[in-house]
């Protein structure tokens, strides 16, 4: 799995107009589901997003983390994250897992997350979204968790 984390000021999706989720102080994660993938996979990705240090303590040092904070998470499905681009124009989507598998293990994602956090908002898998956001920073990471024969 793929994530993109950013710290946030405030974070927004919107499907055709409609607010579906929304934070203030906080965490947005985009999130890609790539082929091979398990449940093993969001189970860690879960406990990286909610430990990450990213936030500042009080001497302005990035040692704390969303959990501690109690900052919002907010996260939005983009299977594109899974893109093979190293060649050509286009970008392929064969690395992606299927939207079956993507969606199955998304919510798998988020229940963990829900678990551990109470502040928990989503976009909705699949659609169109539009996400506005003030980054924090900025301050920007990406993180993976490879299925274990992908590994390096």
């Amino acid at each position: 799995m793929l994530a993109v984390i950013q710290r946030v000021a405030r974070a927004e999706v919107r499907v055709a107009g409609e607010s579906v989720g929304r934070i203030g102080p906080g965490l947005l994660a985009l999130v890609a589901v790539e082929r091979g993938d398990t449940e093993a996979q969001a189970e860690r990705l879960a406990g990286r997003l909610l430990g990450y240090r990213m936030f500042a303590d009080a001497g302005d040092k990035m040692n704390l983390s969303v959990m501690e904070t109690g900052g919002g998470v907010l996260l939005v499905s983009q299977f594109t994250l899974a893109a093979d681009t190293r060649k050509g124009m286009r970008p392929s989507f064969t690395p992606a897992a299927d939207p079956e598998t993507g969606r199955r293990l998304f919510d798998d994602l988020v229940a963990r997350v829900r678990a551990k956090h109470g502040s928990v908002e989503t976009g909705r898998f699949g659609a169109n979204m539009q996400v506005e956001l003030v980054n924090d920073g900025p301050v920007t990471f990406s993180l993976r968790v490879a299925p274990p024969e992908a590994e390096p």
